[in-house]
């Protein structure tokens, strides 16, 4: 046998009518062109093949079927769930890209124009703050007998009510026209943050956000929701486990948690099919309200089907479950998610 016939990744003998190389599986002839580097890696990153197509209609069309013949053992003839996610998740933000580009614009002009305009003291907020504080004391003396508290200890706490002690320390009402003046002259950094109100003594923490907000007071907010924009897919893509975690507390005995994964990967990919249809859409013609209601209604619809199928559960336990993971899911992983996409986009913008 010549060394034509080893393969040159593994350099295993292979017969001379062998196409494959038996151990690594690289392809023995090479022919390597610009066209067949393109398809290779077009097809190992998307896996664009007859394995996506056999995994789409089910995905689509029997919720939770995919996924339940994937930990049944089925795993080679579709395609891996975290792959799937990734790319519908790259062909949702790439669609998605071109409404956040109309949308950066319209806020950074509409945040320059704010900065633009000038600061007038508000009296009628003060004087609606006042009123409050002297409702506050009010109450704060009717109850304070069935609080226990002695007249001595009620005597100081009206006062600092009266004072305004115990108010947040950091405030960022700072006089813009001697900031204006050190950004013009172009000051050292120090001396803005102290002109924006931050103390010697001040946290790392504390210290880097108001450097940020100094950033973002120089630039006008401009380009803060493409920032925002980028955070959102890494967020998601965190956000998995915990709906996973949900799973496995509604399912602690149906499935080990990587099952449960499993399922998620393809419910969040199934939403990030749904919403490309719906940009797609958008793009072409207005969407009536009621059809975008029922478009998230569907999710739910979904989502019960899919925990059916996937959990082999009644339709009641499916229906009640579903509700309450879509409930919690909403009410408390994605406000507490987008604070801290909102914290995260505002720390590196």
């Amino acid at each position: 046998m010549t060394d034509q016939r080893r393969c040159k990744n593994c350099e295993t003998p292979c017969e001379p009518d062998y196409r494959f190389c038996p151990e690594c599986g690289q392809e023995l002839a090479d022919n390597l062109t610009f066209g067949i580097l393109f398809h290779n890696t077009i097809e190992n990153f998307f896996s664009i093949d007859a394995r996506f197509f056999r995994s789409f209609f089910p995905l689509m069309f029997k919720p939770g079927v995919l996924a339940r013949r994937f930990v049944d053992g089925k795993r080679l003839s579709y395609l891996h769930p975290a792959q799937f996610y990734l790319f519908f998740s790259v062909l949702f933000f790439f669609i998605f890209s071109f409404s956040i580009r109309k949308a950066d614009s319209q806020v950074s002009q509409a945040l320059k124009k704010g900065f633009d305009k000038e600061i007038v003291p508000d009296s009628i907020n003060i004087e609606q703050d006042s009123i409050a504080i002297e409702k506050a004391r009010e109450a704060f003396k009717e109850n304070r007998k069935f609080m226990g508290i002695s007249d001595e200890d009620a005597q100081e706490i009206d006062s600092a009510i009266a004072s305004g002690k115990g108010r947040p320390e950091m405030s960022f009402s700072f006089d813009r026209s001697k900031l204006d003046s050190l950004i013009k002259i172009n000051a050292p950094e120090e001396e803005k943050l102290e002109a924006m109100g931050m103390e010697e003594d001040a946290g790392g923490f504390k210290r880097m956000f108001y450097a940020q907000l100094l950033k973002f007071y120089q630039q006008k907010g401009d380009g803060i929701l493409q920032t925002l924009y980028d955070t959102i897919p890494i967020a998601m893509f965190f956000m998995l486990p915990f709906f996973a975690i949900l799973l496995k507390i509604f399912y602690w005995r149906r499935a080990s948690f990587a099952h449960h994964m499993v399922f998620s990967f393809y419910f969040f990919t199934f939403l990030f099919t749904a919403f490309c249809v719906l940009l797609l859409a958008e793009m072409v013609f207005d969407i009536p309200l009621w059809i975008e209601f029922l478009f998230f209604l569907s999710f739910i619809v979904y989502l019960i089907l899919a925990l059916r199928n996937f959990y082999r559960s009644r339709w009641i336990g499916a229906i009640v479950k579903a509700n309450i993971v879509t409930f919690v899911f909403m009410l408390i992983i994605v406000p507490v998610a987008f604070a801290g996409i909102a914290l995260v986009s505002f720390m590196i913008y």
